[in-house]
């Protein structure tokens, strides 16, 4: 029987309601990262917890937390938030975003040993604790693929194919999604369960329509920061792709990663923000609600399953 792992549960994926597949509830960067940016830390698990129920006050009911290995994730943490907030169902992921923010120990990991690690997290639980992870991620960096970052992927594409749970991929700038594609092929994953993040830092309707071809699904999650550009630009890429045919393997998200993105540590847009106001948005933008239930339910239920 399909289900979806959160922390606490499977649940049955009728129990999904409204998605949010890539933000962060809980992130803890390399110390060297923190010093460059120190805005990128989210660690007050009050305040995060807050900004968790601003998000189901606006009718939100499940989120993917897609802090990985590498970028500080915390099952304690997040099993803290989901008691403060037990209304929202929390998908965490197992893996590696970037091989700039490895460890050490990542490196010198043989294949086997990371497949294990990365079982561990789905099946027993993750950091210590029972909560098990419902998704694997993988990561590449902009423009080529650090042969750390293949050793992870292969590592987590194999888990996949033992264990059928979804991929998350973290495109930076939304490049090196096709030659993922091939890797990821060559291990033999079901295109129909990966996710490439970051699709809308690269408005390339033939790119992505290569990527949807084949099976996959792309994730929007630059929504509300106009600093990578309008959103008008954004939702006319998704209203072609529509138009493409591609309505069920679209998804929508915000990639709340920075305090200054929190409403709760005094920024904004906040994780209310796509339920609220970019929702009613794309109603005036000729989104009827049948399509916005597929972006936000529909297509996650489906994704999210295995």
């Amino acid at each position: 029987m399909a289900k979806i792992r959160t922390i606490f549960r499977d649940i049955s994926p009728n129990e999904i309601g409204f998605t949010l597949v890539h933000e962060h509830l809980y992130t803890h960067p390399p110390l060297w990262k923190i010093k460059e940016d120190p805005d990128l830390l989210l660690d007050d698990i009050e305040k995060n917890a807050n900004e968790l129920k601003l998000f189901l006050k606006a009718g939100g009911k499940t989120i993917v937390d897609a802090t990985t290995i590498d970028y500080g994730r915390s099952a304690k943490a997040l099993i803290e938030i989901g008691k403060k907030v037990p209304e929202v169902n929390i998908i965490a992921v197992t893996g590696f975003n970037l091989g700039s923010y490895y460890e050490p120990w990542v490196y010198e990991a043989s294949m086997d040993s990371i497949i294990e690690l990365l079982k561990g997290d789905i099946l027993r639980g993750m950091d210590g604790t029972n909560a098990r992870a419902g998704l694997l991620k993988i990561g590449t960096s902009y423009n080529y693929i650090m042969k750390v970052e293949e050793k992870t992927m292969r590592a987590a594409a194999k888990v996949h194919v033992e264990l059928g749970i979804p991929i998350v991929s973290h495109t930076t700038l939304g490049t090196m999604a096709h030659e993922q594609i091939v890797i990821l092929l060559e291990e033999g994953v079901d295109l129909g369960k990966v996710a490439f993040y970051h699709m809308d830092h690269n408005l390339d309707f033939w790119y992505q329509r290569k990527i949807l071809e084949k099976g996959a699904y792309i994730v929007y999650d630059c929504t509300g920061k106009i600093k990578y550009g309008p959103e008008e630009a954004r939702i006319n890429m998704i209203k072609k792709l529509i138009n493409a045919g591609f309505l069920d393997q679209i998804m929508i998200s915000g990639d709340t990663a920075r305090r200054s993105y929190y409403k709760s540590y005094g920024g904004g847009p906040g994780l209310d923000y796509i339920p609220t106001k970019y929702v009613q948005r794309l109603k005036e933008e000729g989104f009827s609600q049948e399509m916005i239930d597929r972006i936000f339910v529909e297509n996650p239920k489906q994704f999210l399953s295995w």
